[in-house]
């Protein structure tokens, strides 16, 4: 995974000599710790990564169960989210995980006494607010009026300032409330979309992180909210085209390489300890979760670094069913007056041959994070067989349930103000991760754009410029 120091294979700078013999070091192997790397290596800085699992990915990676390639859970962007765009684009990726041509998410009730209800959000080629006007109007899970008490919020919620810090301080549930919504326009519209990108109910939600969430994804751009996802398992991706990507960008890449400890040198730059070795470097990345993070802080690198610690986590749960024949149509559909949020067909990325896979993601699943997969699957199941009506008698070849217990940081109101920058009081020592201060929540996206600010914030202490990195900062404004 060496490369020969001097010059830079493949990049936008390709082919042009590194006489700096600057040398950074990033600490962690995700999305942020990728970015990070590309980018420098980009500017043409010498970088060495280091990731503590056999894996890069982060939280967004594959496993191999019997003959199944699996997602340890079902993770989706939108057109807006133009920083990881770049990142697939950046690892070739990006035919691998295409957008939809045009937002359509199907909305099934099954509540209903006549039975199981279809809704659907979707936009027309219409200009912001018109592209979403006949879809809500044609809503059937809210009543004429709740739909234009929802247009009436949403309009109220394209004024908002996201740069007011009293937004921070706000929770999203009760400024629904007081812009005359419902409990079952929130249980149909702002939580159906605010769950699935906050990991947080509206109650539980920063004002802030939900607005931005909606503006740029509702309001923005007529675009700006067609989802992708990989077509491929998330391991072809974030692992072994990031590494053909870093190999090629000239990234010294160590996995099973857990840091210990970060220090300065004796000539004022940076020791990086390993198992059996000091590594030493001018800049480094810690692109690793807050209490991770806390850890391996120099003292006086931040005024509060226990501020790390009071930002709280949040679990997802992803469920996963095996059936001996296929019960799903739709690509994925969600679901209301059930406990089932978003169900994706992953037949084809997991390699199976015969039957079908679905997975089952399941946000902010503070209540059943820990639960028994014999309990998980007696309540499960039946509501699969609500949803699908193909699922009732068909065989159930396999049942399993991943967990990520801290797969986000918690949106919860007031976090903004604990989240850190890139840039340390420490010269050199920069921060990337989903969690820093990128204005967005814990998304792919936020991870990319923390990673490039990293880049970025290394390159000033090493008074380079930050030309060479992407600029996608105002594109999803």
């Amino acid at each position: 995974m060496t490369h020969t120091e001097g010059t830079r294979p493949e990049g936008p700078l390709a082919g042009v000599p590194d006489r700096s013999g600057r040398h950074a070091v990033v600490v962690g192997g995700g999305l942020a710790g990728i970015t990070a790397a590309l980018a420098l290596a980009d500017a043409g800085v010498r970088v060495t990564l280091l990731e503590g699992r056999p894996r890069l990915g982060g939280l967004a990676f594959s496993f191999q169960r019997g003959g199944l390639t699996v997602d340890n859970g079902q993770h989706v962007y939108l057109r807006c989210c133009t920083a990881y765009r770049w990142f697939l684009d950046r690892i070739r990726g990006t035919a691998l995980a295409p957008l939809q041509d045009r937002l359509d998410v199907p909305v099934v009730d099954v509540t209903k006494p006549e039975g199981r209800r279809l809704g659907r959000l979707r936009r027309d080629a219409l200009p912001v607010p018109l592209h979403l006007g006949r879809s809500l109007a044609t809503y059937p899970h809210l009543s004429l009026a709740e739909r234009a008490k929802v247009g009436r919020a949403a309009l109220a919620l394209k004024g908002l300032d996201l740069a007011d810090p009293t937004l921070d301080t706000q929770d999203f549930g009760s400024w629904l409330t007081a812009h005359g919504q419902s409990a079952r326009a929130v249980e149909a519209l702002w939580d159906l979309v605010g769950v699935a990108t906050l990991n947080a109910a509206a109650g539980d939600a920063s004002l802030s992180l939900a607005a931005m969430v909606f503006k740029t994804g509702l309001l923005s751009d007529p675009g700006a909210a067609d989802i992708g996802w990989a077509r491929v398992p998330l391991g072809e991706l974030h692992d072994r085209l990031a590494r053909k990507a870093l190999d090629s960008a000239g990234v010294r890449t160590e996995v099973r390489t857990r840091v210990t400890s970060v220090s300065v040198n004796e000539n004022g730059g940076w020791s990086v300890q390993v198992p059996g070795e000091t590594l030493r470097a001018d800049a480094v990345v810690l692109a690793v979760p807050q209490r991770e993070t806390y850890d391996l802080l120099p003292e006086g690198a931040l005024d509060a670094p226990r501020n790390l610690l009071e930002i709280g986590t949040a679990p997802i749960l992803n469920v996963h069913v095996v059936y001996d024949r296929k019960v799903l149509d739709a690509p994925f559909l969600t679901a209301l007056g059930t406990p089932l949020q978003w169900v994706f067909d992953r037949t084809e990325a997991s390699g199976l041959k015969g039957g079908q896979y679905l997975a089952v993601s399941q946000s902010n699943a503070h209540g059943e994070i820990d639960e028994p997969v014999a309990a998980l699957r007696e309540r499960y199941l039946p509501e699969l067989e609500r949803l699908l009506p193909r699922a009732r008698g068909a065989g159930v070849k396999d049942f399993f349930v991943t967990r990520e217990r801290t797969a986000t940081f918690a949106p919860a109101p007031g976090v903004g103000r604990l989240r850190p920058g890139a840039r340390t009081k420490a010269p050199g020592l920069c921060l990337a991760g989903a969690w820093t201060a990128t204005g967005w929540p814990a998304t792919m996206e936020s991870a990319v754009r923390s990673g490039v600010e990293a880049a970025g914030a290394v390159l000033g202490a090493l008074g380079r410029s930050r030309d060479p990195l992407p600029d996608f900062f105002e594109e999803a404004a």
